[in-house]
């Protein structure tokens, strides 16, 4: 079957950007953005903080506004257990999944070619050893090729690359200028035309991976709706303290959560580190967005609204370094909290236009009740509920969130270490320790997110890259 030919809807790039002629061909530059969805963010920003305040103040102000919760939390459950009790297919069958099928081998002739594309800006301490990873791949070398973009650097970046240059001949290195523009985004968008890859990886220049990972993973593509793949992240300096190892508690929750999602045709989600997108999806979505600040989350919506799936791979991984204090966490989470929220203002007609059927539209906004409201609803519920001296209306959902994590994180860490044997009792209170960690660590998201729902009301964002400092810190543990 021809790829795409299962779907009936335009290319989303059409709705997005001002292409005059839908059969023609597509510019080697990106296209000018046209789409008006990215318009007004503070102002819609500041409606829906309006909406959310008002809603748990006028629920705290009737009788019943405690039960309302509790029935609506109700239908949240019924598609929580669907997530909770979905079998995904999963490596190692002493849980009692459905053990992953063996990928099929595919010819050498017949492997797709894969551009692997490096966006770096001050990252001496890191870059030359992913460059060297992925240069190493135990893939044909006329099959795929590393893009390094150095972005202005003004640290040793670009004399690291040089010297890798003449070592490997798959390394190729573009170098922009100090006024280029749109980011990591931009710099994407950039090097995508000198690319010849059938499927384009994308990875932060902190992130480490092994030698058969390309072999691994390029069978995930076979199935014509599957339009990316993301790699199972991993934090390789986990042991440090306690934000570290809150990290990889998180990385396990988001790993259990795509999992599930996706067995019950939800949203699977790409998250910028390890992530694989089939050229022809990304083209037919419009590439990646400059005016976002988040370009994994933004990209994520638009292949689901442009028809496509998501897929997730628990094995291989590709390890990052975590960030190791309290400041840096919050900055960097700051950033992902905003991207997160800003893609349903941008995207939020497309969304309740059902583009991406209603499996995955329900999906996607009973994780934003979760996600986002709930950590917004938070602040004026327990302000109303200590003046009242009463328990907060929100405490069925917030239960359910806590269930849902708690559920998470200890099954996604049973998965990660726990693949090929049955744990052992010493190992599953371990896991219980991590997770009480985990729940903990946790609870700076509400902080986040309801800060960032306040701030971008009545502040915009300035669009550049903000980067996290990478140290080179963590060692190569899959």
């Amino acid at each position: 079957m021809p790829a795409n030919s299962y779907r009936e809807l335009e290319p989303l790039k059409y709705i997005l950007h001002a292409v005059a002629d839908p059969v023609s061909e597509v510019s080697a530059e990106a296209p000018v953005s046209s789409y008006p969805g990215y318009e007004g963010r503070r102002r819609k920003a500041a409606v829906v903080s309006i909406a959310v305040w008002t809603i748990t103040i006028a629920l705290h102000l009737v009788s019943w506004g405690f039960w309302l919760v509790a029935g609506f939390t109700g239908l949240l459950c019924i598609q929580a257990l669907r997530v909770l009790l979905a079998r995904p297919q999963q490596v190692g069958s002493w849980n009692e999944l459905p053990p992953q099928s063996p990928s099929p081998v595919i010819p050498d002739s017949d492997l797709p070619t894969v551009s692997l594309l490096v966006a770096a800006k001050n990252e001496e301490a890191v870059i030359g050893t992913l460059v060297k990873m992925l240069c190493t791949q135990e893939y044909p070398q006329d099959k795929y090729e590393v893009w390094a973009i150095d972005d202005a650097s003004t640290d040793g970046t670009y004399a690291v690359l040089e010297r890798l240059a003449q070592e490997y001949h798959q390394l190729k290195i573009l170098r922009r200028s100090p006024g280029a523009t749109g980011g990591k985004s931009g710099a994407l968008n950039q090097v995508l035309p000198l690319t010849k890859g059938d499927m384009i990886g994308v990875f932060d220049a902190d992130a480490q991976v092994k030698p058969d990972m390309l072999r691994q993973l390029v069978p995930m593509f076979q199935p014509e709706r599957v339009g990316a793949v993301q790699l199972r992240k991993a934090i390789a300096n986990a042991p440090l303290n306690f934000w570290t190892k809150g990290q990889e508690v998180e990385m396990a929750l988001d790993a259990y959560f795509q999992q599930q999602r996706i067995a019950v045709n939800g949203i699977g989600e790409l998250r910028g580190n390890g992530q694989f997108v089939r050229r022809t999806a990304l083209d037919s979505c419009g590439g990646w967005n400059e005016l976002t600040i988040t370009d994994d989350l933004d990209l994520t919506v638009r292949l689901h609204l442009d028809g496509w799936d998501v897929q997730f791979a628990l094995s291989p991984a590709v390890q990052e370094e975590g960030v190791t204090s309290a400041i840096a966490l919050w900055h960097q989470r700051n950033r992902w909290g905003e991207g997160g929220y800003q893609r349903y203002l941008d995207y939020w007609r497309l969304l309740l236009g059902n583009r991406m059927g209603f499996l995955k539209s329900w999906d996607m906004f009973g994780f934003w009740v979760i996600q986002y409201f709930l950590p917004a609803a938070a602040v004026p519920d327990l302000i109303l509920s200590a003046v009242k001296g009463q328990p907060p209306v929100m405490t069925p959902l917030t239960l359910l969130g806590l269930t849902l994590s708690f559920v998470g994180m200890y099954t996604g860490l049973m998965r990660i270490h726990c693949q090929d044997q049955k744990p052992t009792i010493s190992t599953r209170f371990e896991f219980v320790g991590k997770t009480l960690l985990g729940i903990v660590y946790m609870f700076h998201w509400f902080l986040i997110v309801a800060s960032v729902s306040l701030r971008i009301s009545v502040r915009p964002k300035r669009l550049k890259w903000v980067k996290t400092v990478h140290q080179g810190t963590g060692s190569l543990q899959f």
